[in-house]
């Protein structure tokens, strides 16, 4: 049962969803059959209970008290009908979250009922709904439209010719969800195709960038964003296509759900990581400031958790910039907002890279000597940020160690994909040999920048290209 659809549906299930199906279930309205109501019951208790034993389908079949001898198809057709209940629920849930859209559904139904009396004060709930709608992407546009598409039936505009409707309203908001939707997964395909040789035909979409081109259609925000960041893909160069993205998505961020919001920041931060990469340290400031805007709109925390990663890119690009205080704020601060799962492997790896910066490196090896990450990539940061301390301060015997153990931790974790264990090795093979060079040896160490530099895929080339210079 623990592989079933309905267990995995309802062990996602928080207190307040439980009782709200409870009462769900209980409503004859939806269900009459109450072995479902006590199947739930059976099933939540298993999943609610600390000491979890093997469920099995005839145990199940007994706790619902039914007097009959043990049916494998009835109990089957149980589980379906439990199953669409759940499924039902779930869509019930995501109708009653958006009022829009239940105000377009009855105005639809008054009209097809012709309850003319309902007519006025339907028509203002949905403009009223709409009125007070703070999220404004793409999918507004479409309750518009279909709250103008119900107006015009509402009021019979088909059978009157001579009066001026609403159709512009309704080809309008049409036109700008169908808009700013094609931008959004063109913008997509643009971004996945720079990743992997992928090949999509959009219908009309040289037509649409073309229209938008001649018109401004800046108070329509979805649509002017994602042309904004269609042009930041395709005209990296021109630096001003960032910067009008960056205005308006300062604008118009918190007109979108989080989720989204947060998508459309990362096509900003993804230009800022490329220009970075090109050696543009300018936008190591922009990265900063867009990050810092996320935090402060609280954008960046999804249901309230703050992702790992975009912890650690936010810490590495502050303490790159300089930023030590702000850094050590940030992390007292924000580190209860990590997943409880994955707090204390982010915020040691984390502090040692502060203190890393700080040039603490006895409180570096402290953090990290003694970890032994379950996950790759910190283990892979942790163990290259050792390798940099221990040279630092010249402790070549556990820095040797470290090389062994590093390269037998490379070669047995098969998880860890051959090129990039490659990164790694280069990084051991490179800093062994600085190891071993006489500082002022002009000629050993341009024989050895030339090598770094005819290497593809080094991790921490920066480092290493700086140490080579403190030795000339």
């Amino acid at each position: 049962m623990r592989s079933s659809k309905i267990y995995s549906i309802l062990e996602h299930f928080d207190k307040y969803e439980q009782n709200r199906f409870r009462k769900y279930l209980s409503s004859p309205y939806f269900n009459k059959d109450e072995n479902l109501i006590q199947l739930f019951e059976v099933l939540l208790s298993d999943i609610t209970s600390k000491k979890r034993q093997e469920l099995e389908k005839i145990d199940i079949w007994r706790k619902l008290n039914l007097t009959k001898k043990y049916d494998d198809v009835r109990f089957r057709k149980y589980c379906s009908d439990l199953l669409k209940l759940l499924e039902g629920f779930l869509s019930q849930q995501i109708y009653e979250s958006n009022p829009l859209h239940q105000a377009t559904y009855l105005m639809d139904a008054v009209s097809k009922k012709k309850m003319e009396k309902l007519y006025n004060s339907t028509m203002k709930t949905a403009r009223r709904l709409s009125s007070q709608q703070v999220h404004k992407p793409a999918s507004y546009y479409y309750y518009q439209y279909e709250i103008e598409k119900n107006f015009y039936d509402l009021l019979d505009f088909e059978k009157k010719r001579g009066v001026r409707t609403n159709m512009e309203e309704i080809a309008n908001n049409l036109d700008y969800f169908y808009l700013a939707e094609k931008l959004r997964m063109y913008c997509a395909v643009l971004v996945q195709q720079y990743f992997a040789s992928q090949e999509y035909k959009l219908l009309f979409i040289d037509e649409i960038l073309s229209h938008i081109k001649e018109i401004n259609l800046d108070e329509v925000p979805p649509v002017a964003i994602y042309y904004q960041i269609f042009l930041t893909i395709t005209q990296k160069n021109e630096e001003e296509h960032y910067y009008k993205l960056k205005e308006l998505l300062d604008q118009y961020s918190l007109t979108f759900p989080q989720q989204e919001a947060l998508s459309l920041y990362y096509f900003a931060i993804n230009y800022c990581i490329q220009r970075i990469n090109l050696g543009n340290q300018k936008f190591s400031e922009e990265f900063f400031k867009i990050y810092s805007d996320l935090v402060d709109k609280e954008i960046i925390f999804v249901n309230n958790e703050l992702s790992p990663w975009d912890f650690k890119n936010i810490i590495v690009n502050a303490l790159r910039l300089g930023k030590f205080e702000w850094t050590e704020d940030f992390i007292k601060k924000y580190n209860q907002k990590l997943p409880e799962e994955s707090r204390e492997n982010a915020v040691t790896y984390n502090l040692a890279q502060l203190y890393f910066y700080q040039k603490k490196y006895d409180d570096v090896i402290q953090q990290l000597s003694n970890v032994e990450y379950d996950d790759v990539s910190y283990n892979l940061n942790s163990k290259t940020m050792l390798i940099a301390t221990y040279y630092e301060i010249d402790e070549i015997i556990p820095l040797y160690s470290l090389f062994d153990s590093f390269n037998a931790y490379l070669n047995r974790n098969r998880k860890i994909p051959e090129d990039r264990k490659k990164y790694y090795k280069n990084l051991i093979r490179y800093t062994k040999k600085m190891t071993k060079m006489t500082p002022g040896d002009t000629k050993a160490l341009e024989r050895l920048k030339n090598e770094i530099s005819a290497t593809p895929n080094i991790v921490n080339i920066n480092w290493l290209r700086e140490k080579i210079a403190e030795l000339e």
